[in-house]
């Protein structure tokens, strides 16, 4: 199983990396005009995203929305879909990842990474 998200989660990053010099439609903000403020507030059960910038992986790369990296997140970025389907990561039923898929999976437990110091 680990091995498997591993895989989805390299495919996914790749998907990611490809598509980061796009702007989200949603962003209406440069890179570092305050989106740190926002990134701040994202938490879970929030409805912040992160700026499109950001290192995925990372603190800052976090869906308050889904509670997933903003970076791996399907639900705001459909265009992921593919990588996780061709893995076959993916919840048909509920239209997520099945790594992702808190239905499915009640006790999945989903953890934002922790903020770097400096």
């Amino acid at each position: 199983m680990r091995t498997k998200f591993t895989v989805v989660t390299c495919a996914a990053l790749a998907v990611a990396l490809l598509g980061c010099g796009q702007k989200r439609a949603d962003s209406g903000k440069a890179a570092g005009s305050g989106t740190q403020a926002a990134v701040e507030k994202a938490a879970p059960g929030g409805t912040q995203h992160a700026d499109p910038n950001v290192k995925p992986g990372s603190y800052e790369d976090w869906c308050g929305e889904h509670e997933v990296p903003e970076s791996l997140c399907t639900r705001c970025n459909p265009e992921l879909a593919a990588a996780f389907k061709a893995t076959g990561d993916w919840c048909s039923e509920h239209g997520v990842p099945e790594s992702q898929c808190k239905a499915c999976n009640p006790d999945l437990k989903i953890t934002r990474p922790a903020k770097q110091e400096g």
